[in-house]
């Protein structure tokens, strides 16, 4: 399988601006800039897309781990907080509440931490990952 998403820029770093879309067109064109990034505006900026590519991953990783140990996830809502500093990516801290019936708090914590350190996502960042959660039972 293979994905991929492009991006074009026009102009220099601080005056330019970008799009950057997806082969499923769920972005297309979507607009990115220096201010997206650094400032404020709108649009997007590659941060808050590993941090949505993250969460996503992870959720899916921890719906598989929870489904093998029998147990079928009610509702499972991550946020994935990027911390950019001095230039790279410095740590990506997953927020998890989780809708899971019938699960201890114990092996649920277990299951989610094979999660982060297992979903491809997480392989691929070369960055600490934390994760915080909240079993709702």
């Amino acid at each position: 399988m293979k994905r991929n998403g492009t991006a074009i820029w026009k102009g220099s770093l601080k005056e330019g601006k970008g799009t950057i879309s997806t082969q499923s067109g769920i972005l297309d064109k979507t607009q990115y800039s220096f201010k997206t990034r650094f400032e404020d505006g709108k649009g997007t900026n590659p941060e808050e897309l590993i941090g949505a590519a993250h969460s996503g991953c992870f959720t899916m990783q921890l719906s598989a781990n929870l489904t093998e140990e029998g147990f079928e996830p009610d509702e499972l809502e991550t946020k994935s907080e990027i911390t950019f500093e001095d230039g790279a990516v410095k740590k990506s801290h997953l927020i998890l509440k989780a809708k899971v019936k019938g699960i201890e708090k114990e092996q649920f914590e277990k299951i989610a931490n094979d999660a982060k350190e297992n979903c491809p996502i997480s392989k691929l960042l070369d960055t600490e990952i934390t994760l915080e959660s909240e079993l709702i039972q």
